[in-house]
């Protein structure tokens, strides 16, 4: 594949955590840190949504002035980042050949639209094009339904990793998130690996790159990087 140095970002439009009332949507931090790793190693970065427009973050992932992360920082007080996400692509729109990366942070809205048929298309015409593919937390709910032009899935027999079901069972989700992602992985042939509650965590497997939780952000992005260099 030709390099285009052009890297792809998703993220949710969904907004709602099941019928508990709270508020939910992408994780900025899951989001900013492969952003800038990416940006500062040369690649263009454009970002796109499932609905396209403004997407919804999660209030937690955000943070307040005096305890954010460094990385949200950066991306909130740069306008030229914060007008790509106040204004995403929608998913039906992109063209999967543009890119040498896609990327799919999480947060728990991802477990509400990440199965859209158009996000699976756009991974799995991507994979079959050669470009390396992402995904942290919550975000590999996005491999779930992609699959390769031989019709079996993207994680099949790939080291894999994503938000563990021990993890929905300690924050109590279990039974509101719609399905469980690494159960779903698993399903799909993918070879899961994980480790504790709540430590940074990632794998690498070729050009597939995952990690578990917020905290393997910077882990994912050192992965991506690797793999792009190769």
């Amino acid at each position: 594949m030709p390099k285009t140095h052009k890297a792809l970002i998703v993220v949710t439009s969904h907004s709602e955590l099941g019928d508990t009332g709270k508020q939910t949507g992408f994780y900025y931090d899951e989001m900013s840190v492969p952003y800038w790793a990416l940006m500062d190693a040369g690649y263009d970065v454009e970002i796109a949504s499932i609905k396209g427009g403004t997407p919804p973050y999660d209030a937690a992932s955000y943070g307040k002035p005096e305890d954010r992360a460094a990385a949200v920082q950066r991306f909130i007080d740069n306008p030229a980042s914060m007008a790509k996400m106040n204004a995403t692509m929608i998913i039906n729109s992109v063209d999967p050949k543009a890119y040498d990366v896609i990327f799919l942070p999480g947060g728990h809205g991802t477990m509400w639209d990440f199965t859209d048929p158009a996000l699976a298309k756009v991974i799995g015409e991507a994979w079959d094009n050669e470009a390396v593919v992402g995904a942290v937390c919550h975000g590999p709910a996005g491999l779930i339904n992609a699959v390769r032009a031989d019709g079996l899935p993207v994680v099949h027999g790939l080291r894999v990793n994503s938000f563990t079901d021990e993890e929905e069972r300690a924050v109590d989700l279990v039974g509101v998130v719609p399905f469980l992602t690494e159960t779903e992985l698993r399903k799909k042939g993918g070879i899961f690996e994980g480790t504790a509650n709540f430590e940074a965590f990632a794998v690498r497997d070729g050009r597939l790159v995952t990690g578990q939780n917020p905290k393997s952000a910077e882990k994912v992005a050192a992965l991506l990087l690797e793999a792009l260099a190769e």
